[in-house]
């Protein structure tokens, strides 16, 4: 009997030796649970968050390519009307033109910076705006702590490229004094005297003067009387005078609002732009500053009343001198562009051979992680076929030694 249980404890470990090499080769798994290998397991497991780790890096950094794209995309169209705006300025300073030539140059111009400030203002990755100046982000692109690098894209909108001009606010006036002005267009040109501007009629003659250094207020050059006064100041352009009263488009110096048509509202509290949006705030219609409070985009001489409107249009162009001084700016421009867009494709170049680094990192670990986790299928198929062996070996020899008391009664009987 004792050599029976001898045979039954040996059968007993092949079978245990067998399921267990049976498990491995069903699961792919050298380590199934801890007590097949304390340190291995540990070991495996770190490495395994190290390559799950490499693998969403390597996913971070693939998305952070889809963003430099979808900037660069864009900004290759500020470029593209960049070009254009240059180009206008050069026809613009040529003085073959007129002043109306001029003036259907400036709209092409003024709808170019608009457009500027649309595409700044919508450009989106994963609704983060990328173009207004806002974007600083940190590109997480390995598996552990610190292991990422940070991009800032400047603004590229109009006014930052130095391509928006000044606001245009639409005045009218009534003329004061004995006599009223007569009907008709005149223009604004600025005197020989510095610091002051003259009403000149289709003949060129002069009919009032603005001698308050401001543009304000027009006094005749006649014998009667008469004044026209705005509440803004009038250097450019031209006067309206019908029906005994004056209208003219004013310049207001813009120091950060974006080309487009603003609306004030005193109850939203400041400006409003096209898309209904409050772009400023003001509290008393004269100042607007930025809905931080931190910078002032424009002042006024005199308070806007709710409902008045005012366009923000590009660069001038208006004249054989602003258009000739646009080309510098422009230039400055094309060229802030062209240094963005080169930062942003250094990155994405960067991008790919972190990715590159990152695929190479993981494949290695996972082969390291593979040696300690996963089985030898062939030396477990070995080993299975052994212990198969041997479990058939106990079995046989089991029931030689159950055959042995037999063989005692036989003889007893």
């Amino acid at each position: 009997m004792s050599q029976g249980k001898k045979i039954q404890r040996q059968l007993g470990a092949n079978q245990a030796g067998a399921a267990r090499s049976m498990e491995k080769l069903s699961s792919g798994l050298r380590i199934n649970r801890a007590g097949d290998d304390a340190a291995g397991l540990a070991i495996s497991e770190k490495m395994r968050g190290q390559i799950r780790g490499l693998k969403q890096a390597s996913r971070n950094a693939q998305d952070g390519i889809s963003m430099i794209q979808t900037a660069e995309g864009s900004l290759n169209e500020t470029h593209s009307i960049l070009q254009r705006m240059r180009e206008l300025a050069v026809q613009s300073a040529n003085d073959t033109n007129t002043a109306a030539d001029r003036a259907e140059l400036q709209k092409e111009v003024d709808q170019l910076s608009q457009e500027l400030s649309r595409i700044g203002a919508n450009t989106e990755f994963n609704t983060q705006k990328l173009l207004n100046g806002s974007f600083k982000g940190i590109f997480h692109i390995g598996a552990n702590e610190s292991q990422s690098l940070t991009l800032a894209i400047d603004d590229m909108r109009g006014f930052a490229l130095g391509v928006a001009g000044d606001a245009k606010l639409k005045l009218t006036a009534d003329p004061t004094g004995t006599t009223d002005f007569v009907d008709g267009t005149y223009e604004v040109k600025e005197s020989a005297t510095a610091g002051e501007f003259d009403l000149v009629d289709k003949d060129g003659n002069v009919i009032a003067t603005s001698n308050d250094g401001a543009g304000k207020v027009f006094a005749s050059t006649g014998g009667a009387t008469e004044t026209l006064t705005f509440t803004e100041a009038v250097t450019t352009g031209t006067v309206v005078i019908a029906e005994g009263t004056a209208s003219a488009t004013a310049s207001v110096t813009n120091a950060g609002l974006q080309a487009g048509t603003y609306t004030y509202d005193a109850t939203a509290g400041g400006l409003v732009d096209g898309n209904g949006q409050v772009v400023a705030k003001s509290t008393d219609g004269i100042t607007f500053s930025s809905l931080d409070g931190a910078t002032t985009l424009i002042t006024f001489s005199a308070a806007l009343a709710t409902g008045d409107e005012f366009s923000v249009g590009g660069i001038d162009v208006s004249s054989q001198g602003a258009a000739d001084a646009a080309m510098t700016a422009i230039n400055n421009a094309i060229e802030t562009v062209s240094a963005e867009r080169s930062k942003l494709g250094a990155t994405q170049n960067r991008l790919d051979h972190t990715i590159a680094n990152l695929g190479t990192s993981a494949e290695n670990l996972q082969a390291a992680e593979s040696r300690i986790r996963d089985v030898d299928m062939a030396e477990e198929m070995m080993a299975f076929t052994k212990f198969q062996i041997l479990q058939q070996a106990s079995t046989a020899m089991l029931a030689q030694a159950n055959m042995a008391p037999q063989s005692v009664l036989q003889l007893l009987g």
